[in-house]
């Protein structure tokens, strides 16, 4: 049997169709930003990680497990969703336990509210029948990684109302400290050659957070930027359309 066919998610399901998308990637600082606007997940990787001077390894480490959970055999799946929950046992200090379901399920919700968002963003909007899959399978892997189903929203609806509350709770709150970290994925120790890129990455991020964790971070964003993201975004589905079409009428 191939890793493929003894996989949790085949080839062709929603949860690979959507996270698997190249423009997933755009949101990669969004989610980061995201997940330390909590005060448990920022004193987590403050004091347990090299998160301050190495930020996006976090990141990758994150989507390197959900990749071997989705696209890897079950048993690679259930080995790394093990070890994570192994790691995340030693994560621990005042008011924070990087093994509480409720702090689980807000790393993963980053990453799952991301995924939507970008593909929204840059692709199109991820059809609602592919969207509510999208979700019912991404709560599959919450589960392996220690947020049970039951502390999980239910559907979609319910975790963009989730999102939404979540958003509005921990924008107001955020403290120095946080911004601090934020400063670090913003940015981050590369080659000069590599600062346009930086820039450009720095504008995506800061542009793509709601609006009350931008303002708790107190990152400058104004109409002509937004315009300008707009009208990108716009640009790319408009060139994206016709392949899309171009794909479905191969796989009709």
């Amino acid at each position: 049997m191939s890793a493929a066919e003894g996989s949790l998610f085949p080839p062709g399901s929603p949860i690979r169709t959507v996270w698997g998308h190249p423009a997933v990637l755009l949101g990669g600082g969004r989610a980061l930003l995201l997940q330390i606007a909590h005060p448990g997940v920022a004193r987590g990787v403050l004091e347990h990680s090299d998160f301050a001077d190495d930020p996006f390894g976090r990141l990758q480490r994150t989507l390197a497990a959900i990749d071997r959970v989705v696209w890897g055999s079950r048993d690679e799946a259930e080995e790394t969703a093990a070890r994570l929950r192994s790691r995340h046992e030693l994560v621990r200090g005042e008011g924070y336990d990087a093994t509480d379901p409720a702090l689980v399920l807000w790393v993963h919700a980053t990453l799952v509210d991301t995924a939507l968002r970008m593909h929204a963003q840059w692709v199109g909007p991820v059809p609602a029948p592919l969207a509510d899959a999208f979700y019912a399978e991404a709560v599959q892997v919450g589960e392996l990684f220690g947020a049970p189903r039951a502390v999980q929203p239910p559907d979609l609806v319910a975790f963009r109302a989730y999102m939404r509350a979540m958003v509005d709770e921990l924008g107001p709150a955020i403290d120095d400290e946080q911004r601090r970290l934020a400063h670090r994925v913003l940015h981050p120790s590369v080659p000069i050659a590599a600062d346009p890129l930086v820039l450009v990455g720095r504008l995506l991020t800061v542009g793509q957070l709601p609006r009350p964790v931008r303002d708790g971070f107190r990152l400058h964003w104004d109409l002509p930027r937004e315009a300008a993201l707009q009208a990108t975004g716009l640009g790319t589905r408009l060139l994206n359309a016709p392949l899309a079409l171009a794909r479905r009428v191969a796989a009709a």
